[in-house]
């Protein structure tokens, strides 16, 4: 069901987000995501000069390559249209998150590490998105995987489909279905 018809209203600010996910010939994993932000009107900027309606403020870049654990092993970004002339200047800050695995505490990491004046709010934001794409991507693949084994699969508990205690993990992931541990313990 869509969104219900808005009121009048005019297109100001509009920020696109694209991301893909890629299983690598080498048994890697690259998760990519590209962010723009444009107006629908013109904006000054002493280095740019003016920015003409539907041009990019920002077109920003990240690569994460990341191995089966979503251990980051190599980061690349890339700001290929900024509104100031010091952005670009993080990209190299970003070298900090290698090593870094995506798991509790991920933004607290990446806040660290990338946050405030070291990095980029922008590609800063970004790092969540890429994490939801990364468990999309990788772990859509090793999902048999996971419901044989005996870990404990990383989204439990994530949301309400996948409450442990609810219909979704005792249909796909019944040994760690908890309700009838829960009925027990009442």
């Amino acid at each position: 069901m869509p969104l219900s018809t808005p009121a009048s209203r005019e297109s100001i600010h509009t920020r696109q987000i694209e991301c893909q996910g890629y299983r690598r010939d080498d048994g890697l994993w690259d998760i990519e995501a590209n962010l723009t932000d444009v107006k629908s009107y013109p904006v000054e900027r002493n280095w740019r000069g003016t920015v003409a309606p539907g041009d990019p403020i920002h077109d920003l870049w990240v690569r994460l390559t990341l191995d089966n654990d979503l251990l980051i092993t190599a980061i690349e970004t890339a700001s290929d249209v900024t509104p100031y002339a010091e952005c670009p200047n993080v990209t190299k800050n970003f070298q900090a998150l290698v090593g870094v695995r995506i798991a509790p505490g991920w933004k607290r990491q990446i806040k660290s590490r990338v946050g405030g004046v070291k990095g980029c709010t922008h590609i800063v934001e970004l790092m969540s998105v890429l994490a939801t794409v990364a468990f999309q991507t990788i772990f859509s693949l090793k999902e048999k995987e996971l419901m044989a084994g005996d870990k404990r699969p990383p989204m439990l508990d994530s949301c309400l489909a996948w409450d442990s205690s609810g219909p979704v993990v005792k249909a796909q992931y019944p040994a760690w279905y908890t309700a009838d541990e829960d009925a027990a313990n009442s």
